[in-house]
């Protein structure tokens, strides 16, 4: 199997457009599609549907497209083992990662990152939203959780402490409050299925958030979204560190109850799938958004 034609398959499935992925493989459309025809016929099977107005993924293309992105990882990694000049770091890196933490802490990188490696185009893939690294067919993926999904594996990034905070307008207006039990009553500013979250101190007592005793007039999924509203003074809400640590060393938002966190063990982790060869790009991207991210003590407790 040819895999120069295999690569032309999936910048095809990725861009839906033929002459657009081989433009980018210096090709004219027609020998393109005729490359693309005789993968087919080798596959014995319809990878890409064409209409004269748009084309999209076949059944059959959407579950060998990971096998022959996994084909081409083995190698690009084979050759770079073999030091191939033609190895390196190149082509498009799928990344998605929380649009909130990105837009913090990825896109101010990316001048340095792009200065480093010239031959590599970051199709960055950003939402607040749960996605799934493997359907999705990313190289790499930013997630917060623990790791438990046996089909990935991932490097740790860096620890994703959740806390309370307010807005000092807030504050002055309802009050500080000093224990759990206090938070009845106050604005919550929330998340969208309002359960109970765990809280748990310095000495390792727990206690519970409770949404149902708080008055939740605002539910919300993003997290620049919810970090806004709290500088705005809407309620409390539960932030990420790595979201509001800058807000709180400026005293534009004060920490509730310190001496407390969510009770998670959350963790920013890299993730790919674990059929996948780690090619020379992830490698470079990962080993970069660890340097400059990883282990960040402001962070952490």
């Amino acid at each position: 199997m040819d895999t120069n034609n295999l690569r032309l398959f999936v910048m095809a499935a990725d861009r839906l457009n033929i002459s657009a992925a081989g433009r980018e493989l210096c090709l004219a459309p027609a020998v393109a599609s005729a490359r693309l025809a005789k993968l087919e016929q080798e596959l014995g099977v319809e990878l890409l549907r064409r209409t004269t107005r748009k084309v999209s993924l076949s059944l059959d293309g959407a579950d060998f497209l990971p096998y022959a992105r996994e084909i081409l990882a083995q190698a690009d990694a084979a050759r770079a083992a073999l030091g191939g000049t033609d190895a390196g770091p190149k082509g498009t890196l799928r990344f998605a990662a929380p649009s909130s933490f990105a837009q913090l802490h990825i896109m101010p990188l990316l001048p340095e990152f792009h200065e480093k490696y010239p031959d590599l185009t970051l199709d960055l893939r950003l939402s607040d939203t749960r996605f799934d690294a493997i359907e999705g067919s990313f190289d790499l993926a930013l997630r917060s959780g623990p790791l438990a999904d046996s089909s990935l594996k991932g490097r740790k990034l860096a620890d994703d402490t959740r806390i309370l905070c307010a807005s000092p307008a807030y504050l002055d207006k309802l009050g500080m409050p000093r224990t759990p039990t206090h938070l009845s009553g106050h604005e919550l500013i929330a998340w969208g299925d309002l359960e109970p979250r765990e809280l748990v101190n310095l000495q390792g007592e727990t206690a519970l958030l409770e949404p149902a005793s708080m008055t939740c007039r605002t539910i919300l999924d993003d997290g620049d979204a919810q970090r806004e509203a709290t500088l705005a003074g809407a309620g409390l809400s539960m932030n990420s560190l790595w979201n509001v640590a800058g807000e709180i060393a400026k005293g534009r938002l004060v920490r509730v109850l310190p001496e407390w966190k969510m009770n998670d063990r959350s963790v920013l982790w890299l993730i790919y799938p674990r059929t996948n060869v780690l090619t020379p790009k992830t490698r470079v991207f990962m080993d970069f958004l660890i340097a400059k991210l990883g282990n960040r003590s402001e962070w952490s407790e």
